[in-house]
């Protein structure tokens, strides 16, 4: 209907109407949309990732709009409607997936969201299950209840999810439960297997202590009656890299020219504030390889910072445990009132960054590219994976946690993001991007 619309509207300037047959034809198509949606798995779509579901819903638009496009021109040759198509195509691929997790939210306000599922199993891994969980309702995956062998964990409580008895006793949810997670990685393959054949839910998923491994990419392979699982590492394909900076360069160049007036309104309120200091600032920081390169930034501090930052922390003993632990200060000193504060926490001060994109010094999403006194706190085995990738201009880190997460966050979500990359987990990113820096969360 947008698209119609976008297209009457030029129409009516260029004093070209179409047909209406074309839009009730293409309403017709679109019809065919939840359809097909319902048939890859989307509706409702319980366990998806957000991430996973960009992708089926990316792919579904694109081949049905790629058969209307070829219908259109095989059949409907007099009637040239493939620019209604392609508008109608972009606004599925944008407003269809905002709209979708408008719904989704709505729902779990409304605490409509999601179906029960039963935890077999209330070992470590159960418990760190439940809790992820919970801690992503997206997932519509909402534990009930859990079921072990173990009768000193009956009736007591695994991340707030009851233990109701052995495992004999979930066959009295079949009816209600349709998936249960069998979270008990210690239990050999036989045992595993009869346990998936003998409970009479529907659906068993099955929970490996795989920790650390790529979790998105992530496919079953017959091995000869042998169950493989297939871990894509899809960073190391030299495709993949290319495909990311095409990305890169698709985005970032449009991005930068449209900056440029911004940046130069952000230069002109800096020097207004701080006449003694340059208005970039750029930091030697760590990158692809270990190579040292530097990260432009716009001036956010006084030219003194160091100065100040130093006198700050001898005052306050309580500001030295904060800047250990997130080598940042939620009340920095250093920061230029107005438009210091308005940058850091809109992170419009990274915008310079882009033109490290383009120079191939950094990707538009990846880990953030850290100073070496700030990449001296993590393992050198992070310090190793972080080296093979270019570093960000946003990441995982950024729109989960920003400025609130500290080192050992910023580890676990870079080395997630590294090992389960992909475009979907790019756009996604990027998309989130911008909600997060609207918001100002966690930032300072």
């Amino acid at each position: 209907w947008l698209g119609s619309l976008t297209r009457e509207s030029l129409n009516w300037w260029l004093g070209n109407a179409l047909k209406k047959g074309q839009y009730e034809a293409l309403a017709l198509g679109m019809l065919v949309l939840p359809i097909v949606y319902a048939f890859v798995g989307l509706y409702p779509g319980y366990g998806l990732s957000m991430v996973e579901r960009l992708r089926r819903r990316v792919y579904t638009v694109s081949v049905l709009f790629a058969l209307l496009i070829l219908w259109d021109y095989l059949v409907m040759r007099d009637n040239p409607s493939r620019g209604v198509l392609l508008l109608t195509f972009a606004f599925a691929v944008v407003l269809g997936p905002l709209m979708e997790a408008g719904v989704r939210r709505l729902l779990m306000l409304c605490r409509c969201w999601g179906t029960p599922v039963v935890v077999l199993g209330a070992g470590p891994v159960a418990a760190l299950l439940i809790r992820i969980l919970h801690k992503e309702p997206e997932l519509g995956l909402v534990p009930v209840a859990v079921f072990d062998d173990n009768p000193a964990r009956w009736g007591t409580k695994i991340e707030g999810a009851p233990v109701l008895g052995p495992l004999s006793r979930a066959k009295t949810l079949g009816k209600r439960v349709s998936i249960a997670l069998l979270a008990m990685p210690e239990l050999a393959g036989p045992r595993q297997a009869h346990l998936c054949a003998r409970l009479p839910f529907p659906k068993v998923i099955l929970i490996p202590d795989l920790m650390g491994l790529a979790s998105l990419w992530v496919s079953s392979r017959d091995l000869g009656g042998i169950v493989g699982l297939e871990v894509k590492k899809n960073l190391s394909e030299r495709r993949n890299w290319y495909l990311k900076r095409t990305l890169d360069y698709l985005l970032g160049v449009p991005l930068f020219i449209l900056s440029l007036p911004l940046m130069a309104f952000f230069a002109l309120w800096i020097k207004l504030v701080s006449r003694d200091g340059p208005v970039f600032y750029r930091q030697l920081r760590v990158g692809l390889g270990g190579r040292s390169f530097h990260v432009w930034k716009l001036r956010t501090m006084y030219s003194d910072a160091d100065r100040r930052l130093k006198a700050h922390l001898a005052k306050n003993p309580q500001a030295v445990q904060q800047w250990e632990r997130y080598c940042k200060l939620k009340d920095d000193p250093r920061i230029l009132p107005g438009v210091g504060r308005l940058l850091r926490r809109t992170s419009l001060d990274e915008l310079p960054q882009l033109w490290n994109v383009l120079r191939g010094q950094m990707s538009l999403v990846g880990p953030r590219p850290f100073p070496h006194y700030h990449l001296d706190r993590f393992s050198p085995e992070f310090r190793a994976l972080r080296r093979r990738v270019l570093p960000g201009l946003t990441g995982l880190w950024q729109v989960s946690a920003r400025s609130d997460g500290d080192v050992g966050v910023q580890e676990v979500l870079d080395t997630y993001y590294i090992r389960n990359w992909s475009p979907w987990l790019d756009l996604y990113l990027l998309a989130r991007t911008v909600g997060a820096v609207l918001m100002a969360r966690g930032a300072y």
